[in-house]
């Protein structure tokens, strides 16, 4: 079976058209992954953290796609939510990376050794 990890960067703060045209096709792709029937993990790291509580409003123009996904996010970077903070609760906090003076990021060598694909948004 393939296995793809979707990793968003992107900021929601920075307003931007780029930033959501970046997390809608991060959450298409992981949509058409999961109707594929692919193992697909979706995983928001660095400012990118910001985005589920954004993605959480029912007026947000992404949630209904949000929701379609959501049973697939693997979590958010420890490390990256207690720098760049969120007020979303509810997701896993990944560290297995223990970058030295973080809380941990999620490991991108561990995800390709159980033979993820990475893509980045």
């Amino acid at each position: 079976m393939k296995k793809t990890a979707i990793i968003i960067l992107s900021d929601p703060k920075a307003g931007s058209e780029e930033a959501l045209g970046r997390v809608f096709n991060a959450l298409a792709s992981a949509y058409e992954f999961k109707h594929a029937g692919e193992d697909v993990k979706i995983i928001f790291q660095g400012a990118g953290i910001r985005w589920p509580e954004q993605l959480e409003k029912a007026d947000h123009p992404v949630h209904g796609l949000f929701n379609e996904v959501k049973d697939h996010v693997h979590g958010l970077s420890k490390g990256c939510v207690a720098v760049f903070g969120t007020e979303v609760s509810g997701y896993d906090l990944l560290s297995d990376n223990d970058v030295p003076g973080t809380a941990g990021l999620p490991s991108f060598i561990n995800l390709r050794n159980d033979g993820y694909d990475l893509l980045i948004f």
